[in-house]
């Protein structure tokens, strides 16, 4: 099952160009990869159809989502109070995309991060809106609702 989540993820990166940049994703991956890898190898090696995985990497992608995506709010308050080089926006909204909207809505309150620049705002509204669509078409398209 590790090798099957690997490859979505690591397809993910090579399909989609703008997360070949996106170093967070990188390390995201890297840590879904290698817990679901752990769990599985020792605590479910019995397991024939991998579902306790399955289960264990939809948490760990949601929880390592959300930690990598307040690691970049951080990263990014820090570098603008520094005047240093700033994570670009798109590498943000795409990390909430991917499942860290809760990640960036709780960093944007906690270090005061463009949370007022009204832009932003608008495209991360866009952003979680359009992520709970794409998850309705999946359930959709599974026929779980």
């Amino acid at each position: 099952m590790v090798i099957t989540f690997a490859s979505v993820l690591i397809g993910l990166l090579v399909f989609i160009r703008p997360l070949q940049r996106n170093g967070f994703y990188i390390l995201h991956c890297a840590l879904v990869i290698l817990s679901a890898w752990y769990i599985e190898n020792h605590y479910f090696r019995a397991s024939a159809f991998g579902y306790k995985t399955f289960l264990l990497f939809i948490v760990f992608q949601f929880i390592s989502i959300n930690l990598i995506t307040i690691l970049a709010y951080w990263k990014d308050k820090r570098a603008a109070v520094r005047g240093e080089w700033r994570i670009p926006e798109a590498q943000l909204h795409t990390l909430e995309f991917l499942g860290g909207w809760s990640g960036a809505l709780l960093a944007q309150k906690i270090f005061h991060h463009k949370n007022k620049k009204r832009s932003y705002q608008a495209m991360f509204w866009v952003v979680l809106f359009l992520q709970i669509a794409a998850v309705i078409g999946i359930l959709r398209f599974l026929h779980f609702i």
